[in-house]
C-alpha cells in the first residue's frame, strides 16, 4: 500500500477510527488503513476497501467480515464504512461513553470489535468532560 493511499484513507476518515470513532490525535496507539474485505479473503489495496482503524478495532476485527448478532442469534455482515452510515447502525448513550447498536449490523460489530472496551469507555468519559468527545465529523 502506498503512503499516499494510506494518507487519503486517513484524511477521508478525518483522523478518526471509522468503527469506534476514536480520535487519532488522542490515541497512544498507531492507526492504520484496515482492509474491510481482508487481503486473505481477496480484498484489494483500493480506497473503496480501506477504512481508517485504531489498533484495537483492527485487532478485534482481524479477518472477520461477519459476526453474530446476539439479539437474533444470526450471523450478519459487519459494519462497512464504505457502504453503511455510522448513524444508521450506531448511536451514543446519554453520556456519549457507550456505543449502542441500532441494527443487527451495529450490534454484531460492537460485539466482534469490542467497541465498548473498558479503556475506550474510560477515555470517552475523560474526553466528554474535556469537551472533546464525541468527535464532530463532516458528512
Amino acid at each position: 500500500m502506498t503512503e499516499s493511499l494510506r494518507m487519503e484513507v486517513r484524511v477521508r476518515a478525518q483522523h478518526c477510527c471509522e468503527y469506534c470513532l476514536a480520535q487519532e490525535i488522542i490515541s497512544h496507539d498507531p492507526f492504520s488503513a484496515e482492509h474491510i474485505i481482508p487481503s486473505a479473503k481477496g480484498g484489494k489495496d483500493e480506497l473503496s476497501n480501506l477504512a481508517w482503524s485504531c489498533l484495537g478495532c483492527n485487532f478485534h476485527k482481524f479477518t472477520a467480515t461477519t459476526a453474530i448478532d446476539l439479539v437474533s442469534e444470526e450471523f450478519v455482515s459487519l459494519f462497512n464504512p464504505r457502504e453503511n452510515s455510522w448513524d444508521e447502525h450506531f448511536k451514543w448513550n446519554e453520556d456519549s461513553t457507550i456505543i449502542i447498536g441500532l441494527t443487527a449490523i451495529g450490534r454484531a460489530t460492537i460485539n466482534r470489535l469490542k467497541l465498548n472496551r473498558e479503556g475506550l469507555i474510560n477515555l470517552r468519559a475523560i474526553l466528554v468532560a474535556a469537551g472533546k468527545h464525541p468527535p464532530i465529523l463532516r458528512k
